[in-house]
């Protein structure tokens, strides 16, 4: 078994605690606590021949007064920078993450995540994606709409950043 590290990063309240607990205990709750500094969870995923025991980092969320504690960062294999559909700003400021990532962190895999998609309505959804991939295509490896709510790409999502960090 390999074991690897995959950290959660982006704005409070984008829904990272809730999508690591929809794939890690397939459970979902409406109840908001914040993250205090970071949580690590741990998760077997099976992939073709390889099984991976991800190491799945809860980064407490970003503000303007209060950045991600770089420490966290160091040696993560992959991350997931999560964004919250019904909160665009926190789609913008992806792009401070990436950029934290990249200066901590050379070559990792980045996959990006509209978390909340639920809540928006098929064109909500349709612009927010083609907004994402307009901003952020060339930088990562997948986006996903996701909702940690109805687990809607979710395990997609898990899966993909654990892939990417096997082929690198």
């Amino acid at each position: 078994m390999i074991s690897r590290k995959i950290v959660l990063i982006g704005d409070f309240a984008t829904g990272k605690t809730s999508l690591i607990r929809r794939f890690v205990d397939n459970q979902f709750s409406d109840s908001y606590l914040s993250t205090i500094g970071v949580k690590i969870s741990k998760k077997i995923i099976e992939l073709n021949d390889t099984t991976l025991q991800g190491m799945i980092w809860d980064i407490e969320g970003g503000t303007e007064t209060k950045p991600v504690n770089q420490t966290y960062l160091i040696g993560a294999h992959g991350a997931i920078m999560v964004a919250d559909g019904t909160r665009y700003e926190t789609l913008e400021h992806i792009e401070m993450y990436r950029a934290l990532l990249h200066k901590n962190l050379t070559k990792i895999p980045l996959v990006l995540v509209i978390n909340k998609c639920d809540c928006l309505s098929e064109e909500e959804r349709h612009a927010i994606a083609e907004k994402a991939k307009s901003m952020y295509g060339n930088a990562v490896k997948s986006i996903f709409l996701a909702s940690a709510k109805t687990g809607e790409g979710v395990e997609e999502m898990f899966f993909a950043i654990a892939s990417e960090i096997m082929d690198s």
